[in-house]
């Protein structure tokens, strides 16, 4: 027998579904970006097509790049959660504020990170093999890419105005931010069919270009109305009591 909800209970966000497949294609062709960020995902299909890159290398790349986008996301938080939790007369750069920030940031990315350290477990033939971290350790060139990508990640977090947004505004593109990388780290589990890389990259590169081309549509088809994410916290009917 079904419990019935409590009338100021929130009520479930109804997800909504995309549009059909030929607005994608016809939307897709009047965006000049739009053939740059597929360009962008599909290196790694180049990679393992024509230059034989390892499936464990190419697995790596997706996994360091969500994540290290979340740690850049979560350290531009930081100085803004600690400025309002301290006194106006205490100094941010104080030795025991950075190393209470340092602690916060590793707390945070370890719980919202979630996701990137659970799909370790399917992974961890390709993730954690000796091989890998070999010539990672013996690539310098491989150092410098992985390094501009999390300094780029951690640049456009800073640019992008956390600081200074009003409460609700920074809820609303914070929560969008963080649910689709959390989504790009659960779509990541496809990739735990071993032995079919020739396979999954292409449709991984396929996948991370519409999570980046339409991450309103993401969030709309997984938590409904993407507009209202802000509104989605725990405990917070204020929109149900709104619209009762």
């Amino acid at each position: 027998m079904t419990k019935p909800r409590p009338k100021n209970a929130p009520a479930a966000p109804r997800p909504i579904a995309p549009p059909p497949f030929s607005q994608h294609l016809r939307e897709f062709a009047a965006r000049p970006d739009a053939w740059v960020v597929l360009a962008r995902n599909l290196i790694p299909v180049v990679g393992i097509y024509f230059f034989a890159w390892s499936a464990a290398l190419t697995v790596f790349n997706y996994w360091f790049d969500g994540l290290t986008a979340l740690a850049a996301i979560t350290a531009a938080l930081i100085p803004r959660a600690l400025r309002e939790s301290q006194p106006k007369s205490a100094s941010l750069s104080s030795p025991l504020n950075i190393l209470r920030g340092v602690v916060t940031w590793i707390f945070l990315l370890g719980v919202v990170g979630l996701p990137y350290w659970i799909v370790l477990i399917p992974l961890h033939d390709l993730l954690l093999n000796p091989e890998l971290r070999r010539q990672i350790a013996h690539t310098p060139a491989l150092w410098f890419t992985f390094g501009s990508l999390a300094a780029g990640h951690l640049w456009k977090a800073l640019q992008s105005g956390y600081d200074m947004m009003p409460e609700p505004e920074l809820k609303q593109r914070v929560r969008s931010d963080v649910y689709i990388l959390v989504l790009r780290a659960v779509a990541m589990f496809i990739m735990a069919a071993h032995g079919l890389a020739f396979i999954l990259v292409p449709l991984m590169a396929l996948l991370l270009t519409y999570f980046e081309l339409w991450p309103e549509r993401v969030l709309g088809a997984v938590f409904g109305d993407p507009a209202r994410l802000y509104e989605y916290g725990a405990g917070d009917s204020s929109s149900v009591r709104r619209e009762e």
